[in-house]
């Protein structure tokens, strides 16, 4: 298939990453790329989705794959997956043998550790190559996406399926951990409640993982990107460390910072020699002195992956949300990075200061939760859906329906912006579109005569 009419349909079907801040797929197709790596490493404790889904669609997973190679003219393909994953990876080998494959297909084993699933370390982990500060995988070559991601360019490609519904593991504080099927626009609650719902009163919910999910109510919506809610009790370490204040944190660590640098020396993009070093930021943040302002411009390289805060600090400081709070105040101001920043070798004691998962798992006090997440293909029933328009990078989307329209489900309901960063969305269900603004469109199953 040739690269522009991959990139098409794509598109209108709405493919984006399905993780992270949601960059539409078809804007990573690049003939530079040599190199396609697929990340399965599931980043995050407590989720299984990835994971599940490449043992459950491995030959459509690779055909998708092969699609890919054969637009992009790559070289090679590999299968990032954590070498614990074992069902995972016989379900992989065995797909290599049913089929040969348009592109040399190969297995790279990750570490049980976290972040493995940041592209700058899965990319580390399975090629050996760094990828610059500040740039792009493309820029050496390599294109990173994630399972979801293509199997639903299988889906789009051999069954002409647009996205309409979201995987994702719902845990914690559940009666029946799982992993399920959700249509997007779903609200959040009603989604636990497929997990056989709360074990505790006025649950807080995670959007994501541990790590680097934001705390948000039951109102919100299940979106592209969605790949766990995770429930907690109102006092858990991990609700009550998001819910900390960038004020009070500010002078915790004006006054407790003692620069022991186990921040930066547990740091994963540090460790592959990026200019982050955290103890530095907490320096200069917590001093008030501004002469040098290389510890500001380097929090560009944080990927907020929140060891330094979660894990690292033995006084339970936040150099994740400082750094977090200067980055987006530096953009506000349309302070740009430096052009060339400079950056050492990988570490040489980086095999020893990787953060084991299960070790993270209990610091965090989620072993209790570790447990097996089945997966459900039944899809559920949704009396009203919710569904932003803005699920992705880049421009909305443009509504192509009105109140009182009727819809049917994979029905395109908004188009992508032209000759714009844009994808397009789709109806996950038969009904009545209730609403309509800039940015979202809300349907109702019941269809009023």
């Amino acid at each position: 298939m040739e690269i522009q009419e991959l990139k098409n349909i794509m598109r209108e079907s709405g493919i984006v990453g399905a993780g992270g801040a949601g960059f539409p797929s078809y804007g990573k197709l690049d003939k530079r790329m040599e190199t396609i790596v697929l990340n399965c490493a599931e980043c995050e404790p407590l989720l299984r989705v990835h994971r599940q889904l490449l043992r459950k669609y491995a030959y459509e997973i690779l055909e998708a794959l092969d699609i890919i190679a054969e637009a992009v003219e790559a070289k090679k393909v590999i299968i990032a997956v954590k070498g614990v994953y074992r069902k995972t990876i016989e379900a992989v080998e065995r797909a290599f043998t049913e089929k040969k494959r348009l592109c040399p297909m190969e297995i790279g084993a990750l570490p049980e550790i976290y972040p493995a699933g940041d592209e700058v370390i899965t990319i580390y982990e399975v090629t050996g190559k760094v990828v610059p500060p500040g740039k792009l995988p493309i820029d050496i070559g390599i294109g990173v996406f994630n399972v979801e991601t293509i199997y639903n360019v299988y889906r789009a490609v051999f069954e002409k399926q647009p996205v309409t519904y979201k995987y994702l593991t719902i845990g914690g504080e559940v009666r029946e951990p799982k992993t399920i099927k959700a249509p997007i626009g779903m609200k959040i609650e009603e989604a636990v409640k497929l997990a056989g719902g709360s074990l505790v009163e006025e649950p807080v919910y995670v959007h994501g993982g541990p790590m680097t999910g934001p705390l948000v109510s039951g109102e919100e919506v299940i979106t592209k990107t969605s790949n766990a809610v995770l429930v907690f009790h109102k006092n858990h370490l991990v609700v009550q460390n998001k819910k900390r204040k960038n004020s009070i944190s500010m002078k915790r660590a004006m006054a407790s910072c003692c620069q022991c640098r186990m921040c930066t020396d547990l740091c994963p993009r540090n460790l592959l020699g990026h200019p982050i070093e955290p103890h530095e930021f907490m320096k200069a943040a917590t001093s008030g002195v501004t002469r040098n302002i290389e510890p500001f411009l380097n929090t560009y390289y944080c990927s907020q992956c929140g060891i330094c805060e979660m894990y690292a600090c033995m006084q339970n400081l936040a150099p994740k949300s400082l750094i977090a709070s200067y980055k987006m105040g530096l953009r506000e101001k349309q302070v740009k990075p430096m052009e060339n920043p400079s950056f050492t070798d990988v570490h040489p004691m980086r095999r020893e200061r990787k953060v084991p998962m299960k070790r993270l798992i209990a610091k965090l006090g989620l072993t209790a939760y570790d447990k097996e997440a089945p997966l459900t293909e039944e899809m559920p029933m949704a009396s009203f859906l919710k569904i932003p328009l803005g699920q992705h990078i880049g421009a909305l989307a443009k509504p192509e329906v009105a109140k009182g329209d009727k819809v049917v489900t994979g029905q395109k309901i908004a188009g992508a912006m032209e000759d714009k960063l844009s994808v397009s969305y789709h109806a996950p269900m038969n009904g009545e579109v209730w609403e309509v603004t800039e940015h979202i469109i809300m349907i109702t199953e019941k269809v009023h005569g």
